[in-house]
């Protein structure tokens, strides 16, 4: 595979795997609950500021990815075993419930709030746990700065998507309706559900697990 090649697969591995957690199609009614009341301008203000808080969160952590990982002593298949199972439970609760959205209390809670850019639009609706672990799992396929940059470029692109989702979420919201915002809500669900399974399948079958099992296995 010529690096070129690689960098386009790091990328679009990026959007693939981060838009289905972020599904801003989902997070639609639930921006324009908190941002009842406000006029365009300011909603495309919100959307804009939440996006870009957005991509500095997520870039932050794979930035420091590395470093935390060391300063915690946390490995490679245990990350993408941990990730696995919390991706999994995000997908299961999409398709048993009706996506990733505010909880109601924290919906009137935000419409209290004069700035719902960051919290919670940001955080945890747009950058959550899910989207933050997988995230964090990017930082083993990078090996230098071109492919920290190709991440980073996937993680723009995924967020211009989302501020484009937000901006036109009441038109869109409109057109398919709530049966098709459910419809593609679970539809996220069983990809994020497959991808949390195969996150946990590539940490269980990782050579480096294997080699520490057998090392402690010999050594007992």
């Amino acid at each position: 595979m010529s690096h070129v090649t690689h960098l386009w697969a790091i990328f679009l591995g990026t959007i693939i795997g981060l838009l289905p957690i972020i599904n801003p199609l989902s997070a639609g009614p639930t921006f324009l609950a908190i941002t009842e009341g406000d006029s365009e301008e300011r909603r495309r203000e919100q959307a804009r500021k939440g996006c870009f808080y957005m991509v500095a969160i997520l870039v932050s952590f794979l930035i420091g990815g590395t470093f935390i990982m060391n300063f915690f002593g946390i490995s490679i298949p245990g990350l993408r075993i941990a990730g696995g199972i919390l991706l999994t439970g995000i997908g299961m609760n999409m398709l048993a419930l009706h996506g990733t959205n505010a909880a109601p209390e924290e919906q009137e809670a935000a419409r209290r709030k004069v700035d719902i850019s960051f919290s919670p639009l940001a955080m945890p609706m747009l950058s959550g746990p899910g989207s933050i672990a997988v995230t964090l799992g990017f930082t083993s396929l990078a090996t230098d700065w071109i492919d920290y940059a190709a991440i980073i470029a996937g993680i723009v692109c995924v967020a211009l998507v989302t501020y484009a989702v937000l901006r036109l979420s009441g038109q869109l919201v409109r057109f398919i309706g709530p049966v098709g915002v459910n419809a593609m809500t679970k539809i996220m669900g069983f990809l994020i559900m497959t991808m949390g399974v195969q996150f946990v399948v590539n940490g269980v079958t990782d050579p480096e697990l294997l080699r520490a099992l057998r090392a402690a296995f010999a050594g007992a």
